[in-house]
Formats: structure tokens, sequence, C-alpha cells
């Protein structure tokens, strides 16, 4: 259709939609956000909408669609969650005072990772905008979580390496430059997950462009307060990400704006398999979170902490200084079990700072989330009493928080304790903050007051009973009487509306009185929007201060959930050191243990270093439980390694650099491959990257060929692994052939998991021997 023969409303609505062709167009008019066009065909069938048309009867008819505007964010949850953008177009002047058509702006556009509204995220999980970018052998990344303001970057080496932190990270959308498109590496990952994949110019990539807008963005000369490279990669992943928010008007506010850079060394690595294989965060077929790692160790009172707890378990550390000073806190909250429990209850009046703070900084915070935001700040005193002991004083992680009083504070003289949940219902401003806007809210109240006794004197003069005065936004105020009694009314009514069963008067004073009463309640709902305007503007400075408080107050949460579940569960602090020993006595599986099972769970002792005992060979039937105990070692590790006390009676564990499990196979139809290479591709990884410091995992290396071809591929991983490798490895097999390496092989030690005959059964004893 031409602009020529369209309106001035659809020609504004196609200026509006060219700016974002790629998106939704959610169009305001009134009190409905309308779409149009092929957008009002793809809302109407994702959500369940009747697809109308606008100038129906005409040659030209415009498909159309709408939702109420007081519903709207709940439509926009379906069409992110169904994968599309949307960009919202809103009245940017006042209906009433515009002269023609209403101007109207795109004011937000809303992607999967640039969701601010906590209601449409999960409590307990990132959501994230990634961005790649390629420098050769080197990939930077960077991610931000717009909804909590976390901004990180790093560089990696190798694809292994990339696609473990890739599968760590879960991002909601993915930004690559348009030269990535055949860049497997970059572009794999995505193609069978629910992730948004935007390319786009590879200008926008430039570190030397990305340097200056990331200089600008921080409010810094240079990025060497960051340690980063001006010309890495990882300034260019940094730059996209920036300027795909402001293309999509988000703000980055100061909250946003804390780049924190990282190395991927300082954290074991867990690539995608292994985190599989021990079902860190999802568990059994249908990849639910009960019976995970995560679910068991989720005692967290907030979501923050929740968030923090799912970060650690994906990246425990490596530097055993920084683990011990999380078991030094935990061990305190195991100690002082009332300490833990009085730390406990205080968090559980500590909302989602961070997304509170990030609404804040997106300008949609509402009165009852600053009331929030001040409810929490109002716990950390009596935190910091808590915490105030001799054995905690000299605790990083239990320091004094600072409470932020003067927000705090703002917020409470400002805001009445309960605020309605619209700033447009009224009452939202604390009597006594503000000398004009108490005046006009008792002009209003009197005017109201003034109604019923006007009506009560009408009443009385002309003798209806029946005669009521009522307002609406329309006509305004007016009295109204029933046709039975329209020969009582008297000439001074001056009629204003026939309706079937009555008509609908004014008189002079009655409009005298609505201006002054209609007056008042204008200006007093525009004074409080422009307090609290100037309230939220002011909370948001504070931005970078509340996510340090928000990050402080998140760490003692998941520090006192470890303590929790380590004294429900009997739990040890591990020693964890540099050594290359694991050894573990009277180990169990964290989750296992805790189901309930037919029999009861048999704790095994297990030693594994790499001078005598570096290659266990794990012998037994099926359903013996080899696999069960190969993950009760893996996670005793990946525990300790994270800060928290492990299911043994004891336990030393010589830090990892990383775990790798090949634990089981099936065939990958969606990449063409049958069992045996899944096998051997998974293998043939572990081969390459292990080192001498790593955990490994095998469980019937060789099972997808011949019996014959399988032990000796098995054989020869065996070797390699002890001889060129040299790390910690378990390997579980039915080909018994192989318990003749220990004869030799010098740090190769057999194993055996029991079961005994009784009477026609064979009863599994749980027991390594």
């Amino acid at each position: 259709m031409s602009k020529a023969k369209v309106t001035p409303m659809i020609r504004q609505y196609m200026a509006a939609k060219e700016q974002h062709p790629d998106a939704l167009l959610l169009f305001r008019m009134g009190d409905f956000y309308e779409v149009f066009f092929e957008d009002a065909v793809t809302a109407a069938r994702e959500l369940d909408l009747t697809l109308t048309s606008r100038e129906k009867n005409k040659e030209n008819a415009i498909p159309m669609a709408g939702v109420p505007h007081h519903a709207v964010r709940s439509y926009v949850r379906k069409l992110i969650a169904a994968g599309y953008k949307v960009a919202i177009c809103d009245q940017i002047e006042d209906p009433r005072k515009a002269k023609g058509i209403v101007k109207r702006a795109i004011t937000e556009v809303i992607t999967p990772g640039l969701i601010v509204d906590p209601d449409s995220l999960e409590r307990g999980q990132g959501n994230y905008l990634l961005a790649l970018a390629r420098d050769g052998d080197r990939v930077g990344l960077a991610y931000i979580d717009v909804s909590t303001g976390e901004f990180r970057t790093t560089t990696v080496d190798g694809d292994e390496t990339l696609l473990a932190e890739l599968d760590r990270l879960e991002p909601s959308e993915v930004l690559l430059p348009d030269s990535a498109r055949e860049d497997a590496p970059l572009t794999r990952p995505w193609a069978h997950r629910n992730v948004l994949v935007n390319f786009l110019p590879d200008a926008l990539f430039e570190p030397a462009a990305a340097c200056t807008e990331l200089t600008r963005a921080l409010g810094v000369h240079d990025l060497s307060p960051f340690g980063l490279d001006e010309g890495g990669p990882a300034v260019g992943a940094c730059g996209a990400v920036l300027g795909y928010m402001q293309a999509n008007h988000v703000d980055s506010g100061a909250h946003v704006l804390r780049l924190v850079p990282y190395d991927m060394g300082t954290a074991l690595v867990i690539d995608p398999q292994t985190r599989r294989n021990l079902e860190l965060f999802k568990a059994g077929v249908d990849r639910r979170k009960k019976g995970s790692l995560l679910h068991l160790l989720d005692r967290t009172a907030t979501a923050m902490g929740a968030r923090l707890l799912r970060q650690w378990i994906g990246t425990p550390l490596v530097d055993t200084g920084a683990i011990d000073e999380r078991l030094d806190a935990v061990e305190v909250l195991v100690r002082e079990p009332d300490l833990r429990e009085q730390l406990r209850d205080l968090l559980e009046g500590v909302q989602d700072i961070e997304r509170l703070n990030g609404k804040v900084a997106a300008g949609t915070a509402s009165a009852r989330d600053l009331v929030a935001l001040a409810e929490s700040l109002e716990q950390v005193p009596g935190i910091n009493t808590l915490l105030d002991r001799s054995d905690t004083r000299a605790m990083a992680a239990f320091a004094p928080i600072d409470p932020l009083k003067p927000v705090r504070d703002r917020i409470r003289r400002t805001l009445v304790d309960d605020p309605p949940a619209r700033l447009q219902d009224g009452g939202t401003i604390r009597p006594g903050f503000d000398d004009e806007l108490d005046e006009t809210v008792e002009l209003s109240r009197e005017g109201k007051g003034l109604i019923a006794g006007m009506q009560a004197e009408e009443r009385e003069a002309t003798g209806i009973n029946s005669l009521k005065i009522r307002y609406n936004r329309v006509f305004g105020y007016f009295i109204e009487v029933t046709k039975a009694n329209l020969a009582m009314v008297p000439e001074r009514y001056i009629r204003k509306q026939t309706l079937a069963n009555a008509e609908r008067y004014y008189t002079p004073e009655l409009k005298e009185f609505e201006v002054k009463v209609l007056g008042a309640e204008d200006r007093r709902l525009a004074l409080e929007n422009e307090l609290f305007g100037t309230l939220r503007d002011e909370i948001g400075e504070h931005g970078r201060p509340l996510s340090e408080v928000a990050a402080r107050l998140a760490e003692m949460d998941v520090l006192a959930a470890l303590a929790d579940v380590a004294e429900r569960n009997r739990y040890v602090r591990p020693v964890v050191d540099e050594g290359d020993v694991i050894e573990l006595e009277a180990c169990r599986h964290p989750v296992i243990e805790q189901m309930a099972l037919d029999e009861r769970f048999v704790p095994n002792d297990v030693l594994l270093d790499c001078e005598a005992a570096q290659l266990i060979i794990l012998t037994g039937p099926n359903m013996a439980g080899k696999s069960t105990i190969m993950r009760q070692v893996a996670l005793c590790a990946l525990l300790a390694q994270m800060g928290s006390f492990v299911p043994a009676d004891e336990a030393r564990i010589g830090v990892c650099d990383r775990i790798f499990t090949r634990v089981g196979a099936s065939d990958d139809i969606a990449r063409g491959q049958s069992t045996f290479m899944v096998e051997m591709t998974e293998a043939a990884a572990i081969l390459r990257h292990a080192t001498r410091r790593s955990l490994v995992l095998l469980d019937e290396i060789g099972r997808g060929t011949s019996t014959f071809d399988g032990l000796a591929i098995a054989w020869a991983v065996s070797e390699f692994i002890h001889e060129q490798v040299g790390c910690r490895t378990l390997f579980a097999t039915h080909y018994h052939e192989l318990v003749e390496l220990a004869q030799t092989l010098s740090r190769v030690r057999n194993y055996n998991v029991a079961v005994a005959e009784w009477g026609d059964e064979v009863v599994f004893l749980r027991a390594l021997r």
C-alpha cells in the first residue's frame, strides 16, 4: 500500500516500523496497543487474538489486532518466549493537548537478551546477551544481563574451552559479526537451541571503534584499569554489546557499567558433556532441575543468591587461597547454627536488589519496587550487627555492608508504606512530603465530599429521590434522572445526553465544580508523577553501590545455604591443596543418597594420586554402581573447589584444572554421528586437552564397535593416559582383560564393585574392593 493512500496515523505506524523491521511493533492508541499488517496476522496467531481489519469495507483493508494497554507486558512475554523481538511505540504527548495526530515514538525494544522485567525471567538464572568476536585462534567473549547489570568479558583460546563456557552461560541471545556466518565454532552451538542469533555488521565489532564507545560509556580515558587489550577481540565483543543495547533503546545505566574482565584460568573447566553427565543443573531424561546438584544445594533465601550459587557450581575455583576463604566462612556457619538461622531469617526479608536496581536504571521501577528496595536495605544493619563477632571480623565475606541509609531514608520519606500498584491510581506520595501536593489532595478530597452534599440538595429541591450525580471520563460530572421522573426535572437543568432509560443533565454550578475538582485531581496526579520521577532518578544515581550491596548479600546467602546443606547431610570440610592426591573416606553421591531408594546408600573409600594410584580400572556387572562411584568422586572434587563441604567422613582434594567424563553414548542424529563416532570424538577431546592436574572419568570406552577392536581401543587409551598424560583417572569397563595393565603399568590399580549370590539371586553390595 502506498503512503499516499494511508491515513496520517498509519503513515506514523509505518515510519516507526521502518526503524525496526525485524520486530513486532505494538502501537499505542488510547487504551490499546494495536498491531497492523503482517504483524497483526502474526500476533493474532501467537497470542490467540481476534484478527480484524481497519477500513474493513474498503478494497485495501488493513489487518489489525490489539491488546489492552494494562495487560501488554503479559502479551510481550508470550511473544518473546515464542522467539520474537517486540518494539513498543508509545504516545509521548498528552492526547488531550495534542494538535492533530498524537506524537508517538519507539520507547523500548524487547528481545530475549534485553529483558528487564523480573516477572519475565527465571528467578535463579541469569539472562544473558552474549557477543563473540574472533581474532585468529582467539575469541573475544562479552555478556551482559541487563536485568542485574552483570557485564563480563574474557578472551578464550581454543574451541573446546569456548564451547564449555558457552554451555555454562546458556545465553538467551547471541550477537555475531556477518563475517562469522561460516565460522562453525561460533555458530554451531546455537543450531539446536532456542537462542536468538543476530548477525550484525563487522564494523560493530571493530576494537578501535569499540574502544572509543567503551571508554565513553565507562567514563574512563583508556581501558588500562580493566587490564584489557584495546586492540583485542574482547573489546570488540564489548563494543557490540553496547552498540546493540543503544540501537534497541536500552540505557546503559550506572548499574550496568561495572565491566568485569575474567580469566578462564581461574576456574575449573567443565565441558558440556561433563556438565550433563554429572547432572549439575538438570537431571534425568526430561532434564529437570529436580534431581540435579543445583536442586540439592539450593537452600538460598534470595533470588540473587540462587543465581550466584549457579555460577559457583558452574565455575569452581582453582586457587586454594580463595577456596579456603569460602570454606572458612562455611565452617563458621556450620559450627554456629543459631548464627546461620538468624542470618537466613534476615536474608528472607531481602528482595531481588539486583533486578530492582535494573528496573530503576531502565526507568520502569514502580513505587512498590522502590519500597521493596528500602525494605531490603533495612535488613542490612541487622546483618552487620549479627556478623560483628570475633570469629568473623577478619573474613572478607562477612565484612560490614554499606546499608545505603540515604537511599533507604529518601524512599521512606517520599513514599507511603503500601503504595498502589499503579501510579495513576494516586496516593503514592507520603502525606507531609510536599506542601503543594498536600493542598491539592485536600482540595480533591473536599470536592468528592461535596458531591454527596450536592446530590442530597438536588434530591430535596426536585423531590426526585432516585436522582444521582455520576462521573465518567467522557462526559465528566452529570446529573442522571430516570425516565419515570422526567416530569419533575427543573428548567435550570441543561440536557447533556439521552439514554434508553434515563436522561443526563448538568447545571452551571455542577460545571464550575467539575472544573475545580477535576483540575485538582489532574494536578494531583501530575505532581505525584513528577515527585516519583525525581525520586526514581535520584535512586538510579546509586546504581553501583546498590549492585555492590546485592553482590555481598548474595555471597552471604550462598555461604549460608552451603552451610545448611552441610549440616543437614553430614558433610565434612575438605582439605584442598596444590597436591595431586584425591583421598575420600566413606564418600557418597550427594544427590543419590538423598533419594528414596529401597536400599541404603553404601559409602566407599577412594584414593587417587599421580605417583602410585593414578589410574583405577573399575570392573563389575551392570547396575552394580560403577558409574555412581565415579560420579561421586567428581562431585566431591567439584564441591570442594566451589567452597562447599563434601559428602564424606574425610576428604583431601588436590586441585583439578578440568574434569572430563566419557559416560554412556548414543547416536547423535543431528550431526550424523554414530554411537562409536560420538564415543571416539569425546575420547579424543579428553586425550588432547587433559593435563596432569585433570580428573578423568571413562565409562566403557570401545563399546560402539566389535569386542576385539573395542578392547584394543580401551587398552591404548589407558596406556596413553598413564604414559603421556599422567592425570588421575577412573576407568570403568567390562573388558576384564584390562586388569592385566597393572602388571606392566606401575600406577594402575584394579578395583571392582562387589556382588554376592544369595540363593538364586544376585545381591549388589555396592562396595568398592
